[in-house]
């Protein structure tokens, strides 16, 4: 192996993944190609951030969004139910965890809206199944390999811009509903640009196999000088230590230093586990509270950068969590959950209704009022101005969270 080749190894000691094939690279990144068919993208969505948060391990809706005043709600959970002193209201009906006070603010200025029962028919309860349905919008019963990410931009965002990645995905391993688009995956930013800025690819040369693996190499390599950008001022927002917080900094410097540099269009995050099946009540309000800090401070950091009123926050989870709590002191998988988006286009609000907690289906979980994916459908075609049966193959109706 060439001197240069072994030298690159040495300082990056790491993968990088293109195509199923597992190539040395930078470390905790990965490298996803996406389709090659290219469609003319619509101006509107020039510059906009997209940026998911996904709850893993299932997030409770009714202890996120609190029926408070519904009496179901309390005998359904005889010791987990928050007393209504004590959650911060919203209106007669609804109120918000009390360790949610940090986006009182965001409700308060109309930036953030409340998408209420969120689910798919026929759901499944299983967390690795149950997220790829959300990560590809899928049916329940079908099975696809692009994330709906990366079907938008075969729709006709990849032709919108000179992209340095077409994502980034922050802390976590995979990728998500960036799966299939041309993403890189860190467990570190900073490893990521300062470690990559050491290592140069020899040239081209050799055989077939070396020369593909050293081009992947240096796309790598480009799009890390992207994301690094000296002339970008520092933040003064002060982030969380936790590590929500610091996927929240490393977001928030990366949009902060592509002005004028091409960009990332969407960022995948990651918070959790929520998966509380015993000693509910002290782990989900922290996790809340690391979930609240995490989004103010986004909030701030991309207002500071210019950039939050063409960003679009959006939390989800692979699932709720059933409406009666258990034994444990806890809550087991669930289906229809509530979630927040955020932003400064976002039209702020309640959007849609909760289900009904005295009509339980068969299972006793509660019967979701709005299909996930007009979700998706909404941001594919009020957000980034491409067809949304495209990405989603087929019709779902539009919400009305995102500002004409």
């Amino acid at each position: 192996m060439h001197s240069t080749r072994r030298e690159f190894m040495r300082l990056s000691g790491a993968a990088v993944a293109c195509s199923g094939l597992a190539l040395p690279g930078i470390p905790g990144a990965a490298w996803a190609q996406g389709s090659s068919g290219l469609l003319q993208p619509a101006a509107s969505a020039a510059n906009r951030v997209l940026v998911l948060v996904e709850l893993k391990g299932g997030n409770d809706g009714l202890n996120t969004v609190v029926p408070y005043a519904d009496p179901a709600y309390a005998a359904l959970r005889p010791t987990l139910a928050l007393p209504a002193a004590d959650v911060l209201r919203l209106d007669g009906a609804l109120g918000l965890h009390p360790s949610l006070a940090p986006l009182m603010p965001l409700w308060e200025k109309h930036e953030l809206a409340l998408l209420l029962g969120l689910g798919y028919p026929q759901p499944n309860l299983s967390h690795f199944r149950s997220i790829e349905i959300w990560d590809t919008a899928s049916a329940a019963r079908e099975y696809l390999d692009e994330g709906w990410v990366a079907r938008a931009f075969d729709a006709g965002l990849r032709e919108r811009g000179r992209f340095t990645a077409e994502g980034v995905a922050v802390g976590t391993a995979g990728l998500g509903a960036l799966s299939g688009a041309r993403a890189v995956s860190l467990t570190s930013a900073e490893a990521f640009v300062n470690e990559s800025r050491l290592a140069r690819p020899a040239a081209l040369q050799g055989n077939a196999a070396l020369a593909h693996v050293l081009k992947v190499e240096a796309g790598v390599l480009q799009a890390a000088e992207g994301l690094r950008n000296p002339d970008a001022p520092a933040l003064r927002t002060e982030f969380p230590a936790h590590g929500f917080g610091q996927a929240v900094r490393a977001c928030c410097a990366i949009v902060a230093g592509q002005k004028g540099r091409g960009g990332v269009p969407v960022f995948h995050l990651t918070h959790g586990s929520f998966d509380t099946h015993r000693g509910q009540l002290p782990t989900h309000a922290a996790l809340l509270k690391q979930l609240a800090e995490g989004l103010a401070a986004l909030r701030e950091g991309l207002v500071e950068a210019g950039a939050w009123d063409r960003t679009l926050v959006l939390t989800y989870s692979e699932f709720g969590r059933r409406a009666r709590q258990n034994q444990s002191g806890g809550t087991d998988h669930g289906t229809a959950a509530p979630h927040f988006a955020l932003g400064g286009a976002v039209r702020g609000g309640v959007i849609g209704r909760l289900p009904d907690l005295q009509r339980l289906d068969e299972s006793q979980n509660l019967v979701h009022t709005a299909d996930f994916r007009q979700v998706y459908a909404t941001i594919a075609q009020r957000w980034w101005g491409v067809d949304p049966q495209a990405v989603l193959n087929g019709r779902f109706d539009a919400l009305p969270f995102i500002a004409a």
